[in-house]
């Protein structure tokens, strides 16, 4: 029974991980050398509406087993 909701739990806990990095809850792990913007910054801002998208997507598909 827990097997079935193993890639649900990942899905959700990624969510909040993207959640609370665009948020800024928690630090983005790869750091920008200085003068130099990164892609990453303009992948963090994403992260807002990603992260929260995500965890609706694996509770949707949780409650649909």
């Amino acid at each position: 029974m827990i097997a079935d909701y193993i890639d649900q739990f990942i899905m959700f806990c990624v969510g909040l991980w993207m959640s609370g990095i665009g948020f800024g809850l928690l630090a983005f792990p790869i750091q920008a050398n200085p003068g130099q913007p990164g892609w990453w910054e303009h992948l963090i801002k994403h992260f807002k509406w990603m992260g929260p998208l995500l965890v609706v997507i694996a509770i949707v598909l949780a409650v649909a087993k």
